[in-house]
């Protein structure tokens, strides 16, 4: 059945017709809510009083964020737990995915596949599983540290007690680091495989015919061939570590731990807007890590930059 004469497009208009769905949707869903939110972090709003409650506070709500003791204290967590769980995930991913890379050919697929598995696995079941490990009288992580405690050498590096992981400030950060890393490492090693594989055999056989050991060739071959993978894994760490959110708020029920050890800035946003009824304020937070987040980004293009560039 052919359509009418005057609802067919002209082609040039084809483009934009397929576009349309796509740039409604993004302005809807994606640009309506960042315009708002700017708009609401120069205001202050009782939600349940409707649209017409809202009041221009000018910059009164940046002023309170940056006064705020929670707010500072949210981003030393955020960056604390960022370095703690992003820095060891490069750090492990680049040498192992090399072994994978030169140790298996057949089996790849699958240990790479093993290694992914906790990337695409829900964070609510990786936040029950691991409350479950670092259970202080039955969880697993404990019980080695107890059997580590019995022997000869490695005893006197163990804590006598039993770590409450879940309710010690001191333990908390440093279990959710553990849980954040354990999660993203097999996808920082996918990353560096596929830049591995990109790397020419015969730069590696000349290299090998000149005399260079294996040090050597990942040393002055290996690593700069994958510096720009290394950025953009990097880059990926710095925006994600500092948005991190789910790990933590199912970790603590919410709340951010005990004395708010594990409250990032993003449950603290969470919090001041859905708990304490606060919009404009926790869109003011919002974007002051939004600006964050850029600077960070801007720096680390600027470390990886090439000179002279």
């Amino acid at each position: 059945m052919k359509l009418p004469t005057f609802l067919r497009l002209p082609p040039r208009w084809a483009p934009y017709a397929f576009l349309a769905p796509f740039v409604l949707l993004f302005m809807v869903f994606g640009m309506f809510p960042l315009a708002f939110s700017l708009y609401l972090a120069f205001q202050t709003w009782e939600p349940t009083s409707g649209l017409t409650a809202m009041t221009f506070v000018g910059l009164d709500n940046f002023a309170f964020a940056l006064q705020d003791e929670w707010f500072w204290k949210s981003l030393k967590n955020t960056a604390w737990l960022a370095l703690a769980s992003g820095v060891p995930q490069h750090l492990v991913a680049i040498p192992l995915a090399c072994f994978i890379h030169a140790s298996f050919k057949r089996l790849r697929n699958g240990v790479v596949g093993a290694y992914f598995m906790p990337y695409i696995t829900s964070t609510v079941a990786i936040a029950i599983l691991f409350s479950s490990l670092f259970s202080t009288d039955y969880g697993l992580i404990n019980g080695i540290i107890a059997a580590l405690r019995e022997l000869p050498l490695l005893g006197w590096l163990m804590p006598a007690a039993a770590i409450d992981w879940l309710n010690n400030p001191d333990a908390l950060k440093p279990a959710i680091a553990m849980i954040v890393f354990w999660r993203y490492v097999g996808f920082n090693v996918v990353l560096y495989l596929a830049a591995l594989q990109t790397i020419p055999a015969d730069i590696m056989e000349a290299a090998r015919m000149d005399g260079a050991g294996r040090l050597q060739q990942f040393w002055h071959i290996t690593l700069p061939s994958l510096k720009p993978m290394i950025f953009f894994g990097v880059t990926l760490s710095v925006i994600g570590g500092l948005q991190l959110f789910e790990e933590p708020f199912i970790l603590t029920n919410g709340r951010g731990g005990t004395d708010q050890a594990g409250m990032t800035t993003a449950i603290y946003l969470y919090r001041m807007a859905f708990d304490f009824n606060d919009f404009g304020a926790a869109s003011a937070m919002s974007w002051l890590l939004f600006l964050l987040v850029g600077l960070l980004t801007w720096l680390t293009n600027r470390a990886f930059r090439q000179r002279g560039a």
